[in-house]
């Protein structure tokens, strides 16, 4: 896997001061997006150890309210794979630091009805993450008060509340 950037003391892409990583490679491809040259899986640098430890000391003052995922696209297979190990290191050292992903996929028709059966990592991966904001950025929809998002289709879900009811709680209407 390769990321795009990281951005230390993020207060754009989620609650508080985070560190935001922003991974390589997205199938999406969404008109309007942000970020389109990380659409690219080769683009930036190569994921390693190295940079889940600089990720992880970014995290270890109490200032840092906790990491975001974003892209390119942290859902894609071959992101998960590279997210994991890091997501896993997270909670072990900060079980109280929150983690926000950002997704074009939508949570429940995407990520639970067809990649959860189809990748065993899909659900751990799941499992670490506390806000997932899904859907595609859509530019018609495209609305710039919104709290944390881009278009009026995506979504603010608390996942694990979402696991445990078998619904999709939101956190922000």
């Amino acid at each position: 896997m390769n990321y795009a950037e990281i951005k230390y003391n993020d207060i754009a892409n989620g609650p508080g001061v985070r560190t935001s990583l922003f991974v390589s490679g997205c199938t999406h491809h969404c008109p309007g997006c942000f970020n389109e040259i990380a659409w690219d899986f080769n683009y930036g640098k190569e994921f390693t150890q190295d940079t889940i430890n600089d990720i992880l000391k970014s995290l270890a003052p109490d200032y840092i309210a906790g990491l975001t995922l974003l892209g390119g696209e942290p859902f894609e297979y071959a992101n998960q794979q590279g997210l994991l190990p890091l997501l896993r290191q997270v909670r072990q050292n900060f079980p109280d630091k929150n983690i926000w992903c950002f997704t074009g996929y939508l949570f429940d028709k995407d990520i639970l009805e067809k990649m959860c059966p189809k990748w065993e990592i899909t659900g751990e991966l799941l499992s670490y993450i506390d806000v997932l904001v899904d859907g595609r950025f859509m530019e018609s929809l495209k609305n710039l008060n919104l709290k944390f998002k881009g278009s009026e289709n995506q979504r603010t879900i608390l996942v694990p509340e979402s696991l445990k009811s078998n619904k999709i709680v939101l956190l922000y209407d």
